[in-house]
């Protein structure tokens, strides 16, 4: 029988942490773990982590306040001065501990993975994941019960804690990986030993912890370094240097894009504008119409990506029709809403980096046509190093040769932006440097006009979601 919580007990994930048990029954049965003391509930082990702006040891005594089943600590802590040494007596409950309370946390969830007779299929790159991630989920679930990452918890926190929820019923784990060091994503494919393991792309984000867009290839091909020789590769064919990282590792994969080479393509494909996108799905000589309810052109690619994990697997083409139509997209991911008067809002709000702005400005320009203006609203992108200043300037550059009527940027290289595009033609008057949320959500509403369409983007330390809540 698999793990589950309320039958397994502390005594058991001791062996799997290479955890001591301090203080307490090892029979006592665990009905979960929580890293947050404020939602932990009765019965549930506080594992405390440690970051870089907190550390979970502090509030230890509040969730045994709250009625933890115990607590899962740090050795060094537990043996420090600040440590509440009043803790460890028969009148409180389990006291764990560990030389490091992340690790264990990752080798807890291998563990908890390999109890249980399920399918992972793990998701990284550069953009296009998280809806990558949903699209695949969206087929599986049309014929078996699927666990996903829920929101972004796909870092060496949120990935142990989604497989942590695995349950018996549990036929598929589809999980999304993120980075922004060398390192994770091995790790997190370690934690996860995923049945297929797929690379949606390689592009210019996070390059402050990694360099280049050499190191960013390096360390999203962690993934294919570290899966089983069993497991199923699933690679971005159009992307060579993604391909040309990833020869080096000698293992065998299926590749999806829009070059004729590739194992699963789309041909006849039709930009329906606000009304999304059709394309007829192709691998090894069968066609298959799919219509995407979810518009951008960036779309078509994460289709494919989560097309071919499907059919890496046997999934019919009748799920994964019905799955791809069926996905009705996500909030902040290029997701399209109407105004009054027949303006279009495109919030794409929850993260931004060169590729994935790119992409998105050639799909807002299918969207548009003589009659209707465009409004770009852009927050600048993170971790980028070196490359901040020219990948800015490059930024504004594409706003402008889009057309954009008005142009609107925020954050410390907002200048850098503007300057490109009045470097590409744009008019100085309608490019303009913003310094609140609510400055641009008055120029914003000071320049639309019926038809427009607006589109706001940015990385998620920028927290332009509040523009878009301003508009609407």
């Amino acid at each position: 029988m698999p793990a589950a919580w309320g039958n397994i007990t502390a005594g058991e994930i001791l062996s799997p942490t290479n955890a001591n048990l301090v203080s307490g029954n090892s029979e006592t049965a665990l009905s979960g773990i929580s890293t947050d003391s404020r939602s932990i509930r009765p019965g549930e082990l506080f594992w405390a982590l440690k970051g870089e702006r907190f550390d979970g040891h502090d509030f230890a005594l509040k969730a045994i306040e709250q009625r933890a089943a115990g607590i899962m600590v740090q050795k060094e802590w537990w043996n420090s001065e600040v440590a509440p040494k009043r803790l460890s007596n028969s009148r409180i409950p389990l006291i764990i501990t560990v030389n490091d309370t992340l690790k264990a946390l990752g080798d807890l969830a291998a563990w908890w993975r390999q109890q249980h007779n399920v399918r992972v299929v793990a998701i990284t790159g550069s953009s296009g994941k998280t809806t990558t991630k949903e699209m695949v989920a969206n087929i599986l679930e049309q014929g078996s019960r699927t666990l996903k990452n829920k929101g972004n918890l796909n870092n060496l926190i949120g990935l142990p804690l989604t497989l942590l929820q695995l349950e018996e019923h549990h036929q598929n784990a589809v999980l999304e990986m993120g980075m922004n060091r060398p390192g994770e994503i091995a790790r997190l494919t370690e934690i996860a030993d995923p049945d297929v393991g797929v690379i949606t792309n390689v592009g210019m984000a996070h390059i402050e912890g990694l360099r280049d867009i050499k190191g960013v290839a390096r360390a999203k091909t962690e993934l294919i370094e570290k899966v089983s020789l069993k497991s199923k590769v699933v690679l971005n064919g159009d992307d060579q240097l993604l391909l040309k990282t990833a020869s080096r590792f000698g293992k065998q994969y299926i590749t999806f894009g829009l070059g004729k080479k590739n194992d699963v393509r789309a041909g006849r494909i039709r930009d329906l504008g606000i009304q999304g996108v059709a394309f007829d799905l192709s691998y090894q000589e069968v066609y298959r119409p799919v219509k995407l309810e979810v518009p951008g052109l960036q779309n078509v690619l994460n289709a494919l990506a989560a097309a071919a994990v499907s059919l890496s697997i046997d999934t019919s083409f009748k799920h994964i029709v019905k799955g791809l139509g069926d996905f009705a997209g996500l909030k902040g991911r290029f997701m399209v809403t109407s105004l009054p008067n027949g303006i279009t809002l495109v919030d794409d709000t929850y993260n931004a980096n060169p590729s994935s702005l790119k992409a998105a400005l050639t799909s807002i320009g299918s969207m548009v046509d003589e009659e209707r203006k465009i409004i770009v609203c852009l927050g600048e992108m993170m971790e980028l190093g070196d490359a901040t200043v020219s990948e800015h300037r490059q930024a504004g550059r594409r706003v402008a040769e889009l057309g954009t009527y008005y142009f609107l940027a925020m954050g410390e290289h907002a200048h850098e932006m503007i300057n490109g595009a009045i470097e590409s033609g744009m008019p100085r008057n309608r490019a303009e440097v913003v310094i609140s949320h609510d400055e641009m959500v008055k120029k914003i509403k000071d320049e639309m006009h019926e038809r427009d369409l607006i589109f706001v983007k940015g990385s998620r330390k920028m927290g332009l979601e509040k523009v878009v809540e301003g508009l609407e």
